[in-house]
């Protein structure tokens, strides 16, 4: 790969694995750990993922167990539970949090695949964002005569086909998580 289109290259990587950590906090009806990635407690003032503050376990397909640390940290976790998007009610034994995921209705797992393709589509609209600012910087060069035509050529070539190869890779995602979500 071209030295001049390698910091395009990792910006697209980089709109991927954004990608990926979006789907991963999106639920399919089973308990997944990573959906809690995304929300802080307080932590004697610092703001601390939950995985930071407890040990959190999946002993059944559609329940989170959340084991504090500290015992005085329970009403911290659940207030930063509630106050997210995750739209579960946590339940707590004085020792350990519960979080029990209800089976999604169709209508809900329609929703959700929406809300999948509208990501999907935001990253391609990306790569495709940085494959334009790639093949700006290039014609710049071109036109400085900093590098020669067929090295132009060459290198947006490279560049369509980095974009081309994002592209699949995110409706590969997409398609995945669609499946992941519709089934019951």
């Amino acid at each position: 790969m071209n030295d001049k289109i390698k910091p395009f290259d990792e910006k697209m990587e980089k709109t991927i694995s954004v990608l990926s950590e979006d789907f991963a906090s999106i639920r399919a009806g089973r308990a997944n750990p990573h959906l809690l990635d995304k929300i802080k407690v307080d932590y004697y003032g610092t703001p601390t993922s939950i995985q930071g503050v407890a040990n959190v376990s999946v002993p059944e397909a559609r329940i989170i167990q959340i084991q504090p640390w500290e015992s005085k940290m329970i009403k911290e976790i659940e207030k930063a539970i509630l106050a997210s998007e995750l739209g579960i009610t946590p339940n707590n034994d004085g020792k350990i949090i519960r979080l029990v995921f209800p089976e999604l209705t169709e209508e809900r797992r329609k929703a959700l695949v929406k809300d999948i393709k509208k990501n999907a589509e935001n990253a391609k609209v990306a790569v495709r964002n940085i494959r334009r600012d790639a093949m700006d910087v290039i014609k710049k060069l071109g036109k400085n005569s900093e590098i020669s035509e067929d090295e132009e050529k060459t290198i947006e070539d490279e560049i369509q086909k980095a974009t081309d190869k994002r592209i699949a890779e995110i409706d590969k995602m997409c398609e995945a998580k669609e499946k992941e979500i519709m089934t019951v």
